[in-house]
């Protein structure tokens, strides 16, 4: 039985790990480059999510793992869209003000988003079943590992690979880190930064809406989504180091991990391993596991 309980332990802090980073992908994307802590990232998250819901009712029950992705890459493409437009209006207008004044902004930006979702989706909780090909689970001898947890195991690794190939196997994506180091040099070489810093934005808010559309079968749809994860992700991106994908994605390892283990020790505190871990890792390391001391 130890093994199987080690093993479902593993299978819960990976599945914490892979949703937590999903969501937090974006959010981390989008300061590393602008350096715009987005504190509305939870909301557009949640329209996501939203939006790939109403998408499977409108067009009947995903029983595919082919519609079940369709309908998440078409909830990335509308947050990214939606991206454009708050970058337009919003995030510019950020650009070089005290952090102070861009956690407002983008604070009064979630309350936006969450006043929008109960307008259009009303006050009532919403669930959707997994893909059937996802239902259920596997026995790995006593262990019982659910095909979802699999999947989003799976997509969350997926997205950082393809984020890490991006940023540093890509031109494009070179170009993003670079601009992210130096813009004014970037402008004197005659990069477009603003091109650049539009792109940027409409990709983290895509990634938004995509981890929406991945995790629709994950929790139940309320408008209180948007603070499920956001705090979460918040934590392991300055547990990793801000602006920092390879240093999200362990860091999300590592507090899954201390969260599992802790609700298994103490089931009475639930939370509170993943707390007590953030504060001691910023006390022996500030700039986070994979930061730069400035």
């Amino acid at each position: 039985m130890l093994l199987a309980d080690i093993a479902t332990l593993l299978v819960n802090s990976l599945t914490w790990a892979m949703a937590t980073f999903l969501v937090a992908a974006g959010l981390t994307l989008v300061f590393g480059t602008l350096h715009i802590l987005n504190f509305s990232h939870g909301g557009f998250f949640m329209i996501g999510a939203y939006g790939a819901y109403s998408l499977a009712q409108a067009l009947g029950a995903g029983s595919s793992i082919a519609f079940y992705l369709f309908g998440s890459l078409v909830a990335g493409v509308f947050v990214a869209l939606l991206g454009l437009v708050v970058d337009r209006l919003v995030l510019r207008r950020l650009a070089g003000v005290e952090d102070a004044y861009v956690l407002i902004a983008t604070y009064a930006l979630l309350l936006v988003c969450e006043g929008a979702t109960k307008l259009v989706w009303g006050l009532n909780y919403h669930s959707v079943m997994p893909p059937a090909a996802l239902d259920g689970a596997w026995l790995l001898g006593n262990a019982v590992v659910p095909r979802f947890s699999l999947f989003i195991i799976g997509a969350g690794i997926v997205v950082f690979v393809a984020l890490e190939v991006f940023l540093n196997r890509t031109g494009p994506g070179r170009l993003v880190k670079a601009i992210a180091v130096d813009p004014w040099m970037a402008r004197l070489l005659g990069v477009n930064v603003r091109w650049v810093y539009t792109a940027t934005v409409a990709i983290g808010f895509a990634l938004a809406g995509l981890a929406g559309g991945l995790l629709l079968a994950n929790q139940t749809l309320s408008p209180t989504l948007a603070s499920a994860f956001v705090i979460q992700a918040f934590g392991v991106i300055i547990i990793g180091g801000m602006g920092s994908i390879s240093g999200a994605f362990f860091g999300s390892i590592l507090l899954g991990l201390i969260d599992a283990v802790g609700q298994w020790v103490l089931p009475g505190l639930p939370g509170l391993p993943f707390f007590v871990a953030m504060t001691l890792i910023l006390l022996i390391r500030p700039q986070g596991l994979m930061g730069k001391r400035h």
